[in-house]
C-alpha cells in the first residue's frame, strides 16, 4: 500500500479524531506501516515529544494507535487558545507568539501551507499510508482561501476524502450533502464518500436513506458506526467540557475495597490537558466528575486542580465562585487537594506574570510555599523519578517557572533530590502532566488520599492504564474492521478518488473559491 486518506467532518466533535485512529489500527493490524497527520490542529490538550516538541494530544493518541513514535511531524501547527479571539501559534512544536483570528489567516497561510505539506512528504517518505485528520468542517467557505488542513492540505496532496458525521446530533443527510454542495469543483471532486458515526438503532431502517444519498450526489457511505460508550480519548476542546454531573465512563466499576473515592476536578476556564485524570477514573471504584461550584467540592475525597493556559484567570474565576474559599477550608482541614501545572501555580503564594496574562504580581492562594514567575521561553520536558517511593513519569509544558521554599519534596531523582513540585500537608502539588498514568505511583497516591479521607477504599493491584488505552485503540480498531467497507477504504488509500465523481451544483459563492 502507498497513499493516504483524509478524514473530514460535518461539523467539530463528528468523529475525526477516533475515526482517524481507528482507521490507523485497523491498517497497522494488516501489517501497513502508517502515521496519522493533522496539519492544524486548536486544542488545550496537547503532549510532549520525545525530542521535545508539542502537538496536539490527539495526534500523540492517534500515533499510538498506529504503533510508531509521535513527532512534530504530524502535527505541524497547534493553535492553543488564550481568548475567543487570540492563540497561541506553535509551529513545528516551538511557540512563536500570540496571535488574533484575524491576524493569523491574513497573511502566514502561504508559508504554513508550504510547511505543512513539506512535513506531510516528510511523512509519505517513509510510512506506507498517512491518515489526516481534518478540522472542524471542510465547508467554512468564509476560510477556504486560507485553509491548510481541510481541502487545502487534500487538494495539495490530491488525497481522497471522506467525510465522517455524527447522526446522534440528527440532520446527517442535509449535512453531508450540504458540505458537499458548498464545495468548489476542484474540491468536489476529491470527495469520496461519506461515513456515518454514532448512530444508534436498526440499520437496515438508514439504509434507503444512504441510498438516497447515493443518488443525490453520486457518492457512496462507507460505513455506519454504531455509538459506543467510553470512546472520547484524548479529546481536543479543553473549551467544552460539559461540566455538571460528568462522569467517566469507567467510574461505574465496583471498588476493590469496601468503598468509592470521589474526585472533584475544578473546570477552570481554558482548562488544559484534563485527560490528566483519565488514569484516576480507570480505577475501580473512583467517581471522576468536573465542577463549577463550591458546595460540589463538599464530599469529594479528593480535589484536582487541572492545566490552564491562563493561570491569572482561573484564580479570579476560583475566586468568584467560591471555589478559592472552599480550597482554603479544605487545607485547613487536611483534605487531599492535587494542583497539576497552572494548578499547581495558582495553589502557590503569589505568581510574576508579564508573559501569559501581563498582571505583574498576583497573589495566589498561598497554599503552596512556592513562587511563580512566568518565563518566555516554554518548558518542554519528558522527565522521570520517584514518587512515594514508586517510578514515576511525565511531561512538561508551561511558561511558569516555580521557585520552592519549602515543604516536603514531591517527585525526586531517587536519591531524594526534589525534582519539581512540593507537598505541604494535605496539599500536593505538580507540573507534570501524565504522571497519574505511572501505576505503581497512581495506586500509592489513592491509598494515601483514600487514608486522608477517611474511606475504606483499596485500588485494584492489576489495573495497567496503557494496556486500557490499548483496548480502546483496538475498540477502534475494531469499529472500523466490522462497520466500514474496508476494501473500499483500502482502494481509496491506494488509488485516490475515483475519477468522475459528480459536481453538486450550490447556488453560493462558497463553491467558486
Amino acid at each position: 500500500m502507498s497513499g493516504g486518506l483524509l478524514v473530514a467532518g460535518t461539523t467539530s466533535d463528528a468523529g475525526k479524531s477516533v475515526v482517524t485512529a481507528g482507521i490507523c489500527r485497523w491498517l497497522v493490524r494488516r501489517g501497513v506501516k502508517v502515521a496519522p497527520f493533522k496539519a492544524q490542529n486548536m486544542s488545550l490538550n496537547s503532549f510532549v515529544t520525545r525530542e521535545g516538541a508539542e502537538i496536539g494530544r490527539a495526534q500523540a493518541m492517534q500515533a499510538q494507535a498506529a504503533r510508531v513514535e509521535p513527532t512534530a511531524l504530524m502535527n505541524p501547527v497547534l493553535l492553543k487558545p488564550g481568548s475567543d479571539r487570540s492563540s497561541q501559534v506553535v509551529l513545528m512544536g516551538r511557540a512563536v507568539g500570540e496571535m488574533s483570528a484575524r491576524g493569523y489567516h491574513g497573511g502566514r497561510q502561504e508559508q504554513l501551507l508550504s510547511t505543512v505539506v513539506d512535513c506531510l512528504e516528510q511523512l509519505r517518505g517513509t510510512y506506507d499510508a498517512v491518515i489526516c485528520e481534518g478540522a472542524g468542517s471542510p465547508a467554512e467557505i468564509n476560510l477556504r482561501r486560507t485553509d491548510i488542513v481541510n481541502m487545502g492540505i487534500a487538494r495539495a496532496a490530491r488525497f481522497p476524502v471522506v467525510i465522517v458525521g455524527d447522526i446522534d446530533r440528527g440532520g446527517v443527510f442535509a449535512s453531508f450533502f450540504g458540505t458537499t454542495a458548498l464545495l468548489a469543483a476542484e474540491d468536489q471532486a476529491l470527495i469520496a464518500g461519506y461515513l456515518v458515526n454514532k448512530f444508534r438503532g436498526d440499520v437496515s431502517l438508514l439504509e434507503p436513506g444512504l441510498d438516497m444519498l447515493r443518488d443525490l450526489t453520486g457518492r457512496p457511505t462507507y460505513g455506519v458506526l454504531p455509538f459506543t460508550h467510553g470512546l472520547g480519548i484524548d479529546e481536543e476542546d479543553g473549551l467544552r467540557v460539559s461540566l455538571r454531573g460528568t462522569v467517566r465512563e469507567s467510574a461505574v466499576a465496583p471498588p476493590h475495597g469496601e468503598d468509592v473515592l470521589r474526585v472533584a476536578v475544578c473546570a477552570v476556564p481554558l482548562m488544559s490537558n484534563f485527560t490528566d485524570v483519565d488514569a484516576l477514573a480507570a480505577e475501580p471504584g473512583v467517581i471522576v466528575r468536573f465542577v463549577d461550584r463550591a458546595e460540589e467540592l463538599t464530599d469529594a475525597d479528593l480535589v484536582v486542580v487541572p492545566g490552564t493556559r491562563g493561570t491569572v484567570k482561573a484564580l479570579a474565576w476560583l475566586r468568584e465562585r467560591g471555589l478559592a474559599d472552599a480550597l482554603l477550608r479544605r487545607a485547613a482541614e487536611r483534605r487531599p487537594v492535587l494542583g497539576i501545572c497552572g494548578g499547581y501555580q495558582l495553589l502557590g503564594e503569589h505568581i510574576e506574570d508579564e508573559v501569559e496574562s501581563r498582571a505583574g504580581h498576583v497573589d495566589a492562594l498561598g497554599l503552596l510555599p512556592v513562587r511563580i514567575r512566568f518565563d518566555r521561553e516554554k518548558t518542554l520536558a519528558r522527565p522521570v523519578g520517584e514518587a512515594l517511593g514508586a517510578p514515576v513519569e511525565g511531561y512538561e509544558i508551561h511558561h511558569g517557572v516555580a521557585d520552592v521554599r519549602g515543604g516536603e519534596p514531591f517527585l525526586t531523582d531517587g536519591r531524594g533530590r526534589r525534582l519539581d513540585g512540593c507537598r505541604s500537608g494535605a496539599v500536593w502539588g505538580t507540573h507534570w502532566h501524565g504522571s497519574l498514568e505511572s501505576d505503581a505511583f497512581r495506586r500509592r497516591f489513592l491509598t494515601e488520599i483514600a487514608r486522608a479521607a477517611g474511606r475504606r477504599f483499596v485500588p485494584a493491584p492489576d489495573t495497567c492504564f496503557a494496556e486500557l488505552r490499548e483496548e480502546q485503540l483496538d475498540r477502534l480498531g475494531d469499529l472500523i474492521e466490522e462497520h466500514a467497507d474496508t476494501d473500499a477504504l483500502w482502494r481509496l488509500i491506494e488509488s485516490g478518488a475515483p475519477a468522475g465523481l459528480p459536481f453538486i451544483a450550490p447556488g453560493a459563492p462558497g463553491a467558486r473559491a
